[in-house]
């Protein structure tokens, strides 16, 4: 047998406590009872917290500092005693998390960068990548099939989004995936629509930007989205409000459904065709909700910060990370009948708008924004960096409008009226394209 071979199965043996949980290389943690699940992911963590703190200097230290052993970790109400993991801590520390040789690593993939600072690197291991992370688990939410063609116009370059649907698609689900990017030098939004039109695909994710993008180079294409055979839309990367969504979903004539995750966590939650929230994917990740400041534990219903626990990554261990997203569980079944908690965002910390004194969600705002039917589908958020009295709106115009000073007060008043605060719209002819994450808020100096 070839001796690469052998090490790459050596590699990729699961630990052992799997085996009492999952056959093969499934995780139907969907259809697992509740008591079985809490007990994975239980050991799960006591699986994780003694690696990291065994096989990590970087945890072991922290673990030290909060004067916390892996043996104290005997239920999922001890994770409260593990310290928190944050952005700052991995800005520049491409192996801060092994707790394996780094000649073991697979892949690494890089930050965005959209939130500033330093670049953050997730290494892989193939038994991470491959093996632990490859089974979706959730037909009931994610129902690809062999035969399916799957247009995956997310970013590949150094981007995790990519690649992981890639390997979910192919590997995972035996589906047919066409790697169509978002804004490389090949992956064009004009070019999709031809790759579309010739290869009729039945699942496409991207950005919701990035599904506008492509919709405009349809109309100018000449040709009709509708008419593809789509059964289903995935949108994630970048969120979007309930309204940003109609708009998708009217243009491509198929449903819709936002996909949480992330760089440093892989995926978090799953939307149904009900759109009532993100099912957490509980056999993969524990997400906590966080007081911001305090760090302290959030009742259901509350909202505060997001912190995600891997449960199936052993090589680079993510304990108790602090996304910096907002949102809330609301733990209560789904009218859909999958037996998940649900999660409900509420944006990222970094991008919340003070205006008078109030805290405002983006999406919450661009929900009374898109309701607009007068308002195009491109716009950014611009506020004062500090003292912000009002709230300006950059927006294009719906097809056929021109703009005016009238037209802009009208809007204005709508905008004022929805959300409460003072409001005025600056109307331009073209918002800039980009192939990166959408600017929607921008904060001028006083």
């Amino acid at each position: 047998m070839n001796s690469r071979y052998e090490k790459r199965m050596a590699q990729v043996k699961k630990p052992a406590f799997l085996d009492n949980y999952f056959s093969g290389s499934e995780f139907p943690d969907q259809g697992m009872p509740q008591e079985t699940l809490t007990a994975f992911q239980r050991d799960a963590l006591i699986e994780i917290a003694t690696l990291a703190y065994n096989q990590n200097a970087f945890y072991r230290e922290k673990m030290m500092a909060a004067n916390v052993k892996p043996e104290e970790i005997k239920s999922l109400e001890d994770l409260s005693k593990l310290p928190f993991l944050t952005k700052e801590e991995l800005r520049g520390h491409p192996w801060i998390l092994l707790t394996c040789d780094k000649k073991d690593i697979s892949i690494i993939c890089v930050s965005t960068g959209t939130t500033g600072g330093g670049e953050i690197y997730i290494p892989n291991t193939w038994r991470d990548y491959y093996l632990n992370e490859m089974a979706t688990g959730y037909p009931e939410l994610f129902p690809i099939d062999p035969g399916d063609i799957c247009i995956n116009a997310l970013p590949y370059e150094m981007s995790s989004a990519g690649m992981a649907f890639h390997k979910t698609f192919a590997d995972g689900c035996l589906a047919t995936v066409i790697p169509a990017g978002k804004g490389g030098a090949y992956s064009t939004p004009e070019k999709t629509v031809r790759v579309m039109r010739d290869l009729k695909p039945t699942v496409v994710i991207t950005t919701p930007p990035w599904a506008i993008s492509i919709a405009e180079a349809a109309e100018e294409a000449g040709f009709n989205l509708r008419s593809l055979p789509l059964k289903k839309m995935w949108l994630t990367g970048e969120g979007c409000s309930f309204a940003f969504r109609d708009r998708v979903e009217k243009l491509w004539g198929t449903t819709a459904n936002l996909y949480y995750g992330s760089l440093e966590c892989g995926g978090i939650g799953i939307e149904c065709d009900r759109h009532n929230g993100y099912h957490l994917i509980s056999g993969h990740v524990i997400v906590e909700i966080v007081d911001p400041e305090t760090g302290a534990a959030l009742e259901p219903g509350e909202i505060g910060e997001i912190v995600a626990t891997c449960l199936l990554r052993y090589d680079t261990p993510v304990i108790r990370y602090r996304t910096r997203d907002l949102g809330y569980v609301d733990p209560d079944p789904c009218p859909c009948g999958v037996n998940l908690p649900r999660l409900f965002l509420r944006g990222r910390l970094v991008d919340q708008l003070e205006i008078q004194g109030v805290s405002l969600s983006p999406y919450y705002l661009e929900e009374f924004l898109m309701r607009l039917p007068e308002v195009g589908n491109w716009y950014q958020f611009v506020v004062k960096r500090s003292g912000a009295t009002k709230l300006k709106v950059r927006a294009e115009l719906a097809k056929g409008l021109q703009p005016s000073p009238e037209l802009a007060d009208k809007l204005a008043s709508k905008m004022e009226y929805a959300v409460g605060i003072p409001c005025e719209f600056e109307l331009v002819d073209r918002m800039p394209r980009t192939g990166q994450k959408a600017v929607r808020v921008l904060h001028e100096e006083d």
